[in-house]
């Protein structure tokens, strides 16, 4: 049960953050480090805990705000009604891209560059229907209301995105503990070795992508409520599926805190490199190429890797003690 304590007592923590923080600007920090440790959970679920490592995780996001966004000011849906069915879409697509892959038994590099082929696909897409705003992009109608899923004070954006991060952090959490989490653990590890156990590989990663596919539609939800505005660009492009997966490389794949550490790492990053070279188009991306090949050149287990690494190497001597006085 310490697990669950911690991730309730970190809730707790985050959600006392507007008693004592009146800047706008920081917390508007801490909105969007949840909503990188949000991605970054998505990505976990697929990447870390099965092991399927996607570069085009953008895909999910990009349906997900799209159809949130073409509800409302196409259908003229509340956006309470249209978030669950926007997230059941990054579902679907999660299903459609995970059962075509995985039916053909691609993995590793090959099911990674499916993902990015897909998630350029949809850009394009987006790019030329009329009901999406093609290359103009849509956006939502300002109507400050929580009935309206828009709230007056960045105070009702950090209790939405501490919701969904707490809800991921909660599914990995049962992935550790729970029998589906073995069988997509042991596929990670080696699946002819899972499937001649028992285990059907193709239903455990199917349902894996599934999860993720709608937890990274919940954060492209979420951006377009919090910035009311989508485009093909910010939807699919390579911005947001780096920044899902590098927030769990850093602090550590398939943890359950791995990707919360990231995040708030490679934003104390952005806001430092913001600071020193301003807002140069694309300066970010570069500095998130360099830390993700020092990670895998330096820390492939992520800064959590580094702190069991040490708690192992220093359980040792006492284990080889006590096992001499014996």
């Amino acid at each position: 049960m310490r697990g669950l304590i911690g991730i309730f007592a970190f809730a707790a923590a985050v959600a006392a953050a507007p008693f004592f923080v009146s800047s706008g600007y920081a917390l508007n920090a801490i909105i969007m480090t949840l909503y990188a440790a949000l991605l970054g959970q998505a990505w976990n679920i697929l990447g870390g805990f099965g092991g399927q490592f996607s570069f085009g995780h953008a895909v999910f996001f990009g349906t997900g705000a799209y159809a949130m966004g073409v509800l409302q000011v196409k259908f003229g849906w509340n956006a309470w009604a249209a978030a669950p069915v926007a997230a059941a879409c990054g579902a679907a697509v999660g299903a459609f891209i995970g059962g075509v892959s995985f039916r053909y038994g691609l993995r590793g590099s090959y099911f990674a560059l499916v993902t990015l082929a897909f998630a350029e696909v949809f850009r394009i897409l987006a790019n030329t229907f009329e009901f999406t705003g093609a290359g103009v992009g849509l956006m939502i109608k300002l109507n400050e209301s929580a009935a309206n899923f828009q709230f007056a004070t960045k105070a009702g954006y950090l209790y939405l995105i501490l919701t969904l991060v707490v809800v991921a952090q909660l599914a990995t959490w049962w992935l550790k503990h729970s029998r589906y989490g073995a069988w997509l653990q042991a596929v990670r590890d080696n699946e002819e070795s899972a499937a001649a156990l028992g285990v059907n590989a193709f239903r455990v990663k199917l349902a894996a992508i599934m999860i993720s596919g709608a937890l990274m539609a919940a954060g492209g939800v979420f951006y377009i409520q919090y910035l009311h505005y989508i485009d093909p660009h910010i939807a699919y492009g390579p911005g947001v599926s780096v920044e899902a997966l590098l927030a769990p490389i850093v602090g550590g794949i398939g943890t359950v805190w791995g990707p919360v550490i990231g995040a708030v790492v490679l934003h104390v990053l952005g806001e430092g490199t913001r600071g020193l070279m301003g807002d140069a188009p694309g300066v970010n991306l570069v500095v998130y190429g360099l830390v993700l090949i020092l990670m895998v050149m330096f820390l492939p287990r992520g800064i959590i890797g580094v702190f069991q690494t040490r708690a192992a190497r220093n359980a040792t001597p006492t284990a080889r003690t006590g096992a001499g006085r014996a």
